[in-house]
């Protein structure tokens, strides 16, 4: 299970002293070792917006939201599955139907196929983060530079390569943990500081 301090296997570099450099990698390739750092610190942040919260809170879709912090959960972690199929297994579960990305459907459209993912604790969310990151943070540690840069072979999604595909799925997670740290604010707001 994740927490929120990096493990070795969530952050590349075992080396405590840089925990704010992105710095190479002797056991990936160059790119391959900067991309792992990257979205492993994205998760890390993401992890620490979400510490301690109750599943009234993860449920609660204050006025003016559309989605709660537990769909954008959901949703984060359905956005690594579906560039597994794009990137790793060349497969489109927009246009294929691949009934093992199912599940993940409601995540993936925040809600508007499948059932809504309401009622569930945190460790449901921390362990589905963490069994779709691990999927992706094993599988890219076996590719290379070369593979990185090359396109995607999906037919009719070829355009993009590899590289763009998981910076897309990084970008995706720092913009709705933007929206996580609002809406917690408004359903774990911090207590005011009491004047002496």
């Amino acid at each position: 299970m994740y927490s929120v301090t990096m493990t070795s296997t969530e952050r590349p570099a075992e080396d405590p002293s840089r925990p704010y450099r992105i710095e190479p990698d002797t056991r990936h390739s160059p790119q391959i070792g900067a991309l792992l750092e990257m979205l492993a610190y994205a998760r890390l942040t993401t992890l620490q917006a979400v510490q301690g919260l109750s599943v009234e809170q993860l449920d609660a879709t204050p006025p003016g939201f559309r989605n709660s912090i537990g769909m954008l959960l959901a949703h984060i972690a359905a956005v690594d599955r579906v560039y597994h199929w794009l990137s790793f297994g060349g497969r489109d579960p927009f246009t294929e139907s691949i009934p093992e990305f199912d599940p993940y459907r409601s995540g993936l459209t925040m809600g508007a196929e499948g059932e809504p993912v309401r009622g569930r604790p945190l460790a449901w969310y921390l362990d589905e983060l963490e069994t779709s990151r691990g999927h992706t943070l094993a599988t890219l540690a076996q590719r290379d530079d070369a593979w990185l840069a090359s396109r995607l072979s999906v037919p009719g999604f070829d355009f993009p390569n590899h590289h763009w595909a998981w910076f897309h799925v990084m970008e995706d997670e720092v913009s709705h943990r933007g929206q996580i740290r609002l809406l917690r604010n408004i359903v774990a707001p911090k207590p005011a500081a009491t004047a002496e």
